[in-house]
Protein backbone atom coordinates (compact mmCIF):
# COMPACT_ATOMS: atom_id res chain seq x y z
CA UNK A 1 0.00 0.00 0.00
CA UNK A 2 1.15 3.47 -0.81
CA UNK A 3 1.23 5.93 1.95
CA UNK A 4 -0.59 9.56 1.25
CA UNK A 5 3.19 10.81 1.93
CA UNK A 6 5.05 8.28 -0.03
CA UNK A 7 2.52 9.01 -2.71
CA UNK A 8 2.95 13.32 -2.63
CA UNK A 9 6.76 13.12 -1.85
CA UNK A 10 7.29 11.06 -5.03
CA UNK A 11 5.65 13.59 -7.40
CA UNK A 12 2.98 10.95 -8.35
CA UNK A 13 0.17 13.04 -6.75
CA UNK A 14 1.29 16.19 -8.22
CA UNK A 15 1.50 14.69 -12.01
CA UNK A 16 -1.50 13.03 -11.85
CA UNK A 17 -2.82 16.29 -10.85
CA UNK A 18 -1.95 18.10 -13.38
CA UNK A 19 -4.03 16.04 -15.84
CA UNK A 20 -6.83 16.81 -13.98
CA UNK A 21 -9.93 19.32 -15.39
CA UNK A 22 -10.07 21.49 -12.84
CA UNK A 23 -13.61 22.83 -11.40
CA UNK A 24 -15.90 24.79 -13.49
CA UNK A 25 -16.17 27.40 -10.83
CA UNK A 26 -12.21 27.60 -10.54
CA UNK A 27 -11.60 28.31 -14.17
CA UNK A 28 -12.63 32.29 -13.87
CA UNK A 29 -10.31 32.68 -10.83
CA UNK A 30 -6.65 32.54 -10.18
CA UNK A 31 -5.27 30.02 -8.13
CA UNK A 32 -1.31 29.19 -6.95
CA UNK A 33 -0.03 25.88 -6.62
CA UNK A 34 0.87 25.41 -3.51
CA UNK A 35 2.98 22.36 -1.88
CA UNK A 36 0.46 19.54 -0.27
CA UNK A 37 -1.93 20.51 2.79
CA UNK A 38 -3.65 18.90 4.48
CA UNK A 39 -7.20 19.18 6.29
CA UNK A 40 -8.39 17.61 9.41
CA UNK A 41 -12.24 16.91 8.20
CA UNK A 42 -15.01 16.18 10.57
CA UNK A 43 -18.22 15.16 9.04
CA UNK A 44 -20.02 12.17 7.57
CA UNK A 45 -17.54 10.86 4.48
CA UNK A 46 -21.06 11.45 2.09
CA UNK A 47 -21.35 14.93 3.29
CA UNK A 48 -20.98 17.68 0.18
CA UNK A 49 -21.42 20.89 2.49
CA UNK A 50 -22.01 21.44 6.38
CA UNK A 51 -21.64 23.98 8.40
CA UNK A 52 -18.69 22.70 11.23
CA UNK A 53 -15.70 23.90 9.46
CA UNK A 54 -14.63 25.24 12.44
CA UNK A 55 -13.91 22.31 13.99
CA UNK A 56 -11.55 21.44 10.99
CA UNK A 57 -7.85 21.51 11.83
CA UNK A 58 -5.44 22.36 8.69
CA UNK A 59 -1.66 21.25 8.21
CA UNK A 60 0.01 23.89 6.23
CA UNK A 61 2.51 21.03 5.89
CA UNK A 62 2.83 17.43 5.66
CA UNK A 63 3.35 16.18 9.42
CA UNK A 64 4.01 12.74 8.52
CA UNK A 65 7.52 13.30 8.36
CA UNK A 66 8.28 14.83 11.70
CA UNK A 67 6.27 12.61 13.20
CA UNK A 68 7.06 10.08 16.11
CA UNK A 69 6.48 6.02 15.89
CA UNK A 70 4.22 4.94 18.29
CA UNK A 71 6.98 2.25 19.58
CA UNK A 72 9.25 5.44 20.17
CA UNK A 73 6.42 7.07 22.59
CA UNK A 74 8.47 6.07 25.26
CA UNK A 75 11.83 8.26 23.91
CA UNK A 76 9.32 11.30 23.22
CA UNK A 77 7.88 11.27 26.69
CA UNK A 78 11.74 11.17 27.35
CA UNK A 79 12.48 14.14 25.25
CA UNK A 80 10.14 16.43 27.59
CA UNK A 81 7.59 15.50 24.41
CA UNK A 82 8.86 17.69 22.03
CA UNK A 83 9.12 16.12 18.66
CA UNK A 84 10.87 16.95 15.67
CA UNK A 85 11.63 20.52 14.49
CA UNK A 86 10.35 21.35 18.37
CA UNK A 87 6.17 20.27 18.35
CA UNK A 88 5.16 19.83 21.64
CA UNK A 89 3.03 16.29 22.35
CA UNK A 90 0.14 17.08 24.13
CA UNK A 91 -0.91 14.48 26.61
CA UNK A 92 -4.24 15.71 26.87
CA UNK A 93 -4.85 15.63 22.93
CA UNK A 94 -2.84 13.76 20.40
CA UNK A 95 -3.22 12.88 17.26
CA UNK A 96 -1.89 9.41 15.43
CA UNK A 97 -1.94 8.93 11.76
CA UNK A 98 -2.80 5.53 9.66
CA UNK A 99 1.10 4.84 9.57
CA UNK A 100 0.87 4.34 13.72
CA UNK A 101 2.64 8.15 13.53
CA UNK A 102 2.24 10.17 16.63
CA UNK A 103 1.56 14.12 14.58
CA UNK A 104 1.97 17.48 15.23
CA UNK A 105 -1.60 18.75 15.93
CA UNK A 106 -3.06 21.20 12.99
CA UNK A 107 -4.33 24.60 13.55
CA UNK A 108 -7.55 25.28 14.49
CA UNK A 109 -9.71 26.60 13.12
CA UNK A 110 -9.58 25.99 9.13
CA UNK A 111 -8.80 29.37 7.12
CA UNK A 112 -11.86 30.41 4.95
CA UNK A 113 -11.25 31.03 1.48
CA UNK A 114 -11.50 28.86 -1.89
CA UNK A 115 -9.18 25.92 -2.19
CA UNK A 116 -8.68 22.97 -5.03
CA UNK A 117 -8.53 19.85 -2.86
CA UNK A 118 -7.97 15.86 -4.27
CA UNK A 119 -7.78 12.33 -3.38
CA UNK A 120 -4.61 12.37 -5.08
CA UNK A 121 -5.47 9.76 -7.64
CA UNK A 122 -8.89 10.97 -9.88
CA UNK A 123 -11.16 13.64 -7.99
CA UNK A 124 -10.77 17.19 -7.65
CA UNK A 125 -12.91 19.32 -6.34
CA UNK A 126 -13.23 23.20 -4.98
CA UNK A 127 -13.93 23.95 -1.47
CA UNK A 128 -15.25 26.59 -0.58
CA UNK A 129 -14.97 27.42 3.52
CA UNK A 130 -17.00 30.98 4.97
CA UNK A 131 -15.59 33.09 7.09
CA UNK A 132 -17.02 32.63 10.62
CA UNK A 133 -20.59 34.41 11.36
CA UNK A 134 -21.74 36.28 14.54
CA UNK A 135 -21.29 32.70 16.35
CA UNK A 136 -18.26 31.24 15.23
CA UNK A 137 -19.45 28.96 12.81
CA UNK A 138 -17.96 28.19 9.56
CA UNK A 139 -19.84 26.85 6.31
CA UNK A 140 -18.00 24.75 3.84
CA UNK A 141 -18.99 23.22 0.89
CA UNK A 142 -17.57 20.76 -2.02
CA UNK A 143 -18.02 21.39 -6.05
CA UNK A 144 -19.53 18.63 -8.67
CA UNK A 145 -21.05 17.16 -6.01
CA UNK A 146 -17.59 15.53 -4.50
CA UNK A 147 -18.33 13.94 -0.68
CA UNK A 148 -15.58 14.40 1.49
CA UNK A 149 -14.83 10.22 0.90
CA UNK A 150 -14.18 11.59 -2.60
CA UNK A 151 -11.71 14.13 -2.07
CA UNK A 152 -9.90 11.60 0.57
CA UNK A 153 -6.87 9.29 -0.38
CA UNK A 154 -8.21 6.07 1.09
CA UNK A 155 -5.62 5.74 3.38
CA UNK A 156 -5.87 8.84 4.73
CA UNK A 157 -7.32 8.45 8.52
CA UNK A 158 -6.53 10.71 11.37
CA UNK A 159 -7.63 10.28 15.06
CA UNK A 160 -7.32 12.53 17.71
CA UNK A 161 -7.65 11.19 21.66
CA UNK A 162 -8.48 12.50 23.99
CA UNK A 163 -8.79 11.62 27.82
CA UNK A 164 -12.27 10.04 28.59
CA UNK A 165 -12.98 11.72 31.79
CA UNK A 166 -11.04 13.65 34.08
CA UNK A 167 -7.38 11.78 35.41
CA UNK A 168 -8.10 8.68 32.58
CA UNK A 169 -4.93 7.69 31.80
CA UNK A 170 -5.46 8.49 27.57
CA UNK A 171 -1.83 7.30 26.97
CA UNK A 172 -0.02 5.97 23.19
CA UNK A 173 1.71 3.42 25.18
CA UNK A 174 -1.97 1.49 25.25
CA UNK A 175 -2.60 1.79 21.60
CA UNK A 176 -2.68 -1.25 19.31
CA UNK A 177 0.68 -0.92 17.89
CA UNK A 178 -0.34 -4.38 15.46
CA UNK A 179 -3.14 -2.43 13.72
CA UNK A 180 -1.03 -0.23 11.62
CA UNK A 181 -0.64 0.45 8.68
CA UNK A 182 -4.60 0.44 8.27
CA UNK A 183 -6.18 -0.59 5.40
CA UNK A 184 -7.59 1.46 3.21
CA UNK A 185 -11.19 3.15 5.27
CA UNK A 186 -10.21 1.57 8.41
CA UNK A 187 -10.33 3.81 11.07
CA UNK A 188 -7.65 4.22 14.03
CA UNK A 189 -8.10 2.16 16.95
CA UNK A 190 -9.99 2.92 19.91
CA UNK A 191 -7.48 3.36 22.66
CA UNK A 192 -8.46 2.35 26.67
CA UNK A 193 -9.48 5.37 28.52
CA UNK A 194 -10.07 7.76 25.90
CA UNK A 195 -12.28 9.61 23.31
CA UNK A 196 -11.26 9.57 19.87
CA UNK A 197 -13.03 11.56 16.78
CA UNK A 198 -11.64 10.37 13.44
CA UNK A 199 -11.11 12.62 10.59
CA UNK A 200 -10.75 12.68 6.69
CA UNK A 201 -7.71 14.41 5.62
CA UNK A 202 -8.27 15.72 1.76
CA UNK A 203 -4.70 17.45 0.36
CA UNK A 204 -5.03 20.65 -0.32
CA UNK A 205 -3.04 21.71 -4.09
CA UNK A 206 -4.17 25.22 -4.93
CA UNK A 207 -5.29 28.26 -3.12
CA UNK A 208 -7.17 30.95 -4.21
CA UNK A 209 -5.21 34.49 -4.55
CA UNK A 210 -7.25 37.24 -4.04
CA UNK A 211 -4.23 39.70 -3.28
Amino acid sequence: MISRRHLVTTGLAAAAMSTFAWPALAQDAKFRRVRSQYIAALGPVDATEGDNAHTWGHWPEDPGPIGVRLRDFDKLAANGGIGPKGWQFNEDDWWLDENGLLMMAPNFPMPSGRFLVTNAIKNVALLTVAAPDADGRQSWQLSNGRTLDDVTHKKCRSARYRPASEGADCSPANAQQSAFPLQPDQDPPAVADCDRLVYSVPIIFAVEDTA
